[in-house]
């Protein structure tokens, strides 16, 4: 009983806390953004001195306030963005990057970094639906009630990228970013199913980094980055992809494989089937498809702390689905397996690539 009575008072102390975090919790964004505004993780690698960079020379580095760059610093290093430790001579201390840190420069494009994604997810086009969550929770099935995301802004998030340009860039930025972090694993993970692979279509391949990287992995690859005309006109040249225009609710070019990364959780299962059936229709052997797959188990102690996080990421992106699509989620195995089946794929497989995506690779035959 005695032990029972304790348990509860820890409860009660740790909620008594922890409420603190959903009445501030973006201050965590706001701070992070602030952190790659001002480039401040580049100011403390490009120092010159071996020490590490004294508030002095930081705020003379990136032009800030002394008293409000201090603020900000020591927040973000009490929240292990950067560290804080004593100079040399110590007199004095300075601040050094974390391996945090450095995933939040917003010049490198070194397959870490997700500056872009964050600079992306805070702009005040994605922040505004969030503030209208309950109102789709709150809302029938039939999708009478606008999401929140058109609530907002009067059309859905592909409506608003071809009417400002600055914001579609912004996606297109936030996509590459994950992209040089991801499909590199998604090649190590599928090296031999690329093997006699002549032409791959990239479905929803925005600037063409994914495709890039592939026919950097895969030099006997022939590339098409296909995406829809406007964003299509933005996109890089790069050697060895074809940038093609088009609708995949339409059409999907002809091809031996399809690789689509991150598009279809936007998506609800009728239009996830129908963008299937057109990637099947292409003639193409087989599909690689990089999302998520929701754990269908509940946590336990037993799980593995890094498994706990990665889960964790699925989830929060789930919610994100719901504040800035339609009819968009993140799916189980069990979801997965319905739509696949309805498209038409005789077989699929689920290959892990040590990441909150996966690789699922439905074949035709």
């Amino acid at each position: 009983m005695e032990e029972s009575k304790r348990n509860l008072v820890d409860e009660d102390a740790k909620a008594s806390l922890d409420i603190w975090r959903y009445a501030f919790g973006i201050v965590d964004m706001a701070a992070a953004k602030c952190a790659i505004d001002l480039k401040i993780p580049e100011a403390i690698e490009n120092h010159p001195s071996s020490q590490p960079i004294t508030l002095a020379e930081l705020c003379s580095t990136i032009s800030a306030s002394p008293t409000h760059l201090l603020r900000i610093m020591r927040f973000l290093v009490h929240q292990g963005v950067f560290k804080e430790v004593p100079t040399e001579d110590g007199l004095t201390t300075g601040y050094t990057n974390t391996p945090l840190s450095r995933r939040m420069m917003i010049t490198k494009r070194d397959g870490k970094s997700l500056a872009p994604m964050i600079l992306f997810q805070t702009s005040q086009e994605m922040l505004a639906p969030w503030l209208r969550l309950s109102s789709v929770v709150s809302s029938p099935d039939s999708g009478s009630h606008p999401p929140p995301f058109d609530a907002v802004h009067g059309k859905d998030v592909w409506g608003l990228t071809e009417d400002n340009p600055c914001f579609g860039e912004m996606i297109n930025e936030a996509m590459a970013c994950d992209a040089r972090r991801v499909v590199p694993r998604v090649a190590r993970a599928c090296h031999d199913l690329f093997d006699g692979v002549a032409t791959v279509v990239d479905v929803g391949g925005g600037n063409g980094e994914a495709m890039g990287i592939l026919v950097k992995e895969f030099p006997w690859i022939k590339g098409i980055n296909f995406d829809l005309p406007h964003v299509i006109e933005g996109a890089q040249i790069l050697d060895g992809v074809e940038n093609v225009g088009g609708n995949m609710f339409d059409s999907v070019p002809k091809c031996d494989a399809v690789f689509i990364k991150w598009v279809l959780h936007d998506w609800g299962d009728k239009d996830c089937i129908k963008i299937l059936k057109n990637c099947k229709e292409a003639n193409i052997g087989k599909i690689f498809i990089v999302e998520s797959v929701i754990k269908e188990k509940k946590n336990t102690k037993m799980m593995e702390e890094r498994d706990k996080k990665l889960e964790e990421v699925r989830l929060i992106l789930d919610v994100a689905m719901m504040t800035h699509t339609t009819t968009g989620k993140e799916r189980t195995l069990k979801e997965w397996d319905f739509v696949i089946n309805e498209a038409g794929f005789a077989r699929y497989e689920v290959r892990d690539i040590d990441d909150f995506h996966c690789v699922i690779i439905a074949y035709r035959s």
